[in-house]
């Protein structure tokens, strides 16, 4: 009998199983983009309400503005943090492409960040993803998790960032302190022009400029979990969540953003200025370079660093804000 000729076989539809799983992965990582934008969205403007600079509101909506167009920018600016989030180097890539996978990793950060936002604690979205990733490989896989890519990869950039903020707040602090020293000559027989409102336009803008790279730090990490739906392309994941993000921020900012504004350090605007750019600095560095460091943890560390030139500091709240780092993991 001649062999039986085998043709291509028709393309079998997912089950109600896998699909009820695909739609419950969707609808998480909205809610983990959603939690994120809520713990998030203020720190670029914690200095500004901190110094009295704007009140809450005004200083709401342009962290959210700016927190949206960096979500946007992400689409082109931030691409290799998408592969560092997927899982694929630090777990096998098989387990790595699984939905059920991505959905372990997704529930743990969400249920974590939403939790510490209503207590008012400002973690890092990125700490709760690193640790749902080893939480899930190790739940799921046989094979051990990648501890070289870990600690190269993940815990290196997180753990250096917030020191490297605080020194170099610190350093500018000081420096922005001794250029403005007044001299020991004679005083003018007029007062001298008044700096505040360029002071003031270059808190805003420092500010502005936190929230648009914590955007496009953000984004990518999260459309990498949203992209194991395989419902949606690389840019529809990132409007997606960038959506999520914004209503999260405008809705739920207010117990994270009175600890980070009111209770770690009471800033004035030149050390407000100093913490914003360093921040800003370093995680659109990161984000182009694919270094998954937390925004978080830098504006915290450049706040820290600020007050510590001031010698203003509320270090017992500085101690429970680190230890949600630890428990955050």
């Amino acid at each position: 009998m001649p062999p039986a000729i085998v043709g291509p076989q028709p393309r079998q539809s997912p089950g109600v199983a896998a699909i009820l799983i695909l739609a419950l992965l969707a609808f998480t990582a909205l809610f983990l983009a959603f939690s994120n934008g809520a713990n998030d969205n203020f720190k670029g403007f914690a200095t500004v309400w901190g110094s009295d600079a704007l009140d809450y509101r005004r200083a709401l909506i342009l962290a959210t503005v700016a927190t949206v167009l960096g979500g946007i920018a992400s689409v082109v600016l931030a691409q290799g943090l998408v592969g560092q989030f997927s899982g694929k180097g630090l777990v096998g890539n098989e387990l790595a492409a699984t939905p059920s996978f991505a959905l372990a990793v997704v529930s743990g950060a969400a249920a974590t960040v939403i939790l510490a936002t209503r207590l008012g604690f400002p973690i890092s979205t990125t700490h709760a993803l690193v640790g749902g990733l080893v939480g899930a490989g190790l739940a799921q896989s046989s094979e051990p998790i990648n501890l070289g890519n870990l600690g190269s990869g993940f815990v290196l950039p997180l753990l250096t960032s917030p020191f490297v903020s605080a020194f170099l707040a610190l350093i500018a602090v000081l420096v922005m302190r001794k250029l403005a020293k007044p001299s020991t000559g004679p005083k003018p027989e007029r007062p001298l022009p008044e700096s505040g409102p360029w002071a003031d336009r270059l808190h805003l803008l420092s500010a502005t400029s936190i929230c648009f790279a914590r955007g496009v730090n953000d984004t990518p990490k999260l459309a990498a979990l949203l992209l194991a739906t395989q419902m949606l392309n690389g840019t529809m994941a990132a409007i997606g969540i960038t959506a999520a993000m914004g209503i999260g921020g405008w809705l739920l900012s207010r117990r994270v953003a009175e600890t980070m504004s009111h209770k770690i350090n009471r800033l004035d605007t030149g050390q407000g200025v100093a913490a914003n750019l360093v921040t800003a600095a370093l995680v659109l560095g990161a984000s182009r370079f694919g270094l998954p460091v937390s925004t978080t943890h830098v504006s915290v560390g450049s706040i820290i660093g600020a007050g510590a030139a001031a010698g203003t500091l509320d270090l017992s709240v500085v101690r429970n804000v680190i230890l949600s780092w630890v428990a955050t993991l």
